[in-house]
């Protein structure tokens, strides 16, 4: 008589689960297949790709979101460079970021459906990194209201040497969405913690960025 493997391998059957949870949490495709992203860019930028690497070249404002919606708890992860050798692009500034990005308005929108005007992403409840903006003075986390006034509270807007963007060094940063806590995690450092009243559970993640030149590699989505 056939068993089942529930019956006869129970121990097997947890291991291929537990195998099968771990490599869900791998990004399906290499950092730089631009199937896995949706562009939103003004004219006179490029988003392309270079072996296992994002590039993000941009003139007036690019927004480069991950397809998939996530759902916390979550962790997304990667290396990023502002690269600075004197190309048209090149300017050491605003290395960014949205997470757990919806739009009350237009809860059915998906990614993809903007100009890349940055005052276009008002309306959206996220969480949201300015690592190194105003031309590298400021460096600020938001939780977006959907209103145009995105608040910022003083313990957010951080303008010390040590958290302004370095040119041509590969960070790496952690973003957290996780048991009503937001987090920002850069080479190890947690930056910005925020614990919201009115968590947001999921939403899209996004690369942010104006007048720049990004090198992004092994971006990763993980479930802890």
């Amino acid at each position: 008589m056939h068993r089942s493997a529930f019956t006869t391998h129970p121990l097997r059957l947890i291991a291929a689960l537990c195998s099968g949870l771990l490599a869900a949490d791998l990004p399906a495709q290499p950092t730089g297949d631009l199937t896995v992203w949706a562009v939103e860019q003004m004219p006179g930028g490029r988003v392309t790709s270079q072996g296992n690497a994002l590039i993000i070249e941009d003139t007036a404002g690019a927004t480069v979101w991950y397809r998939e919606k996530l759902t916390a708890p979550v962790e997304i992860s990667y290396d990023v460079t502002v690269v600075m050798r004197d190309g048209p692009f090149d300017r050491l500034s605003d290395l960014n970021c949205f997470w757990m990005a919806i739009d009350p308005p237009s809860p059915h929108l998906r990614p993809g459906g903007r100009s890349g005007k940055f005052p276009e992403y008002s309306s959206l409840l996220t969480y949201y990194v300015g690592y190194g903006g105003n031309k590298n003075t400021t460096t600020r986390f938001r939780r977006y209201d959907g209103s145009p006034d995105r608040p910022l509270l003083p313990e957010h807007d951080l303008a010390d040497k040590k958290v302004l963007l370095i040119p041509n060094h590969s960070y790496h940063i952690r973003l957290v969405a996780r048991d009503g806590v937001a987090e920002f995690w850069r080479d190890g450092e947690k930056i910005f913690s925020y614990v919201d009243p009115s968590p947001l559970a999921s939403g899209w993640f996004a690369f942010r960025t104006v007048r720049s030149h990004l090198e992004i590699r092994n971006f990763k989505v993980t479930h802890p």
